[in-house]
């Protein structure tokens, strides 16, 4: 297994290229796993996070436009349910009070609040608007 860190727009990624098959990768990306579709498979395997990819979730949906990252130091804020986020409504460096929104997330067609369990500050933002995200997933984290 080859472990590669990244660091996009701010947010650090750990990706563990588990194995390559063809033009398929099995991949963790801070710990959810994917199916990666690669447009251009490599000659050798040691090098499958240079191709331009597809990402397929291996189990249950997960965030696909920015997979989880930790960015920031803090208590994570998660999501009680699974569901589709609708809105962010933090960014990094907000402050925010105990009980303030940082998310709406939609489960069951209904939409759900999540706010803030302590005053604090944002010191990172893991979901975009149109997320999928699972039960315990991190939302924000606040410090």
């Amino acid at each position: 297994m080859k472990t590669y860190k990244f660091k996009i727009n701010g947010n650090e990624y750990s990706v563990d290229i588990n194995s390559v098959e063809g033009n398929i990768a099995d991949v963790t990306v801070n710990g959810a796993s994917y199916k990666v579709e690669m447009e251009n498979a490599p000659v050798a395997p040691a090098a499958p996070a240079a191709a331009p990819a597809t990402v397929t979730p291996a189990a249950a949906p997960v965030a696909q436009a920015a997979p989880a990252a930790v960015s920031g130091e803090g208590k994570p804020v998660q999501a009680p349910m699974p569901g589709v986020i609708l809105e962010v409504s933090v960014k990094v460096g907000d402050k925010v009070k105990a009980g303030q929104k940082v998310a709406v997330l939609e489960a069951m067609k209904m939409e759900n609040e999540i706010d803030a369990p302590a005053d604090g500050t944002v010191t990172a933002v893991l979901v975009s608007k149109g997320d999928s995200v699972n039960v315990d997933q991190d939302i924000v984290k606040i410090a």
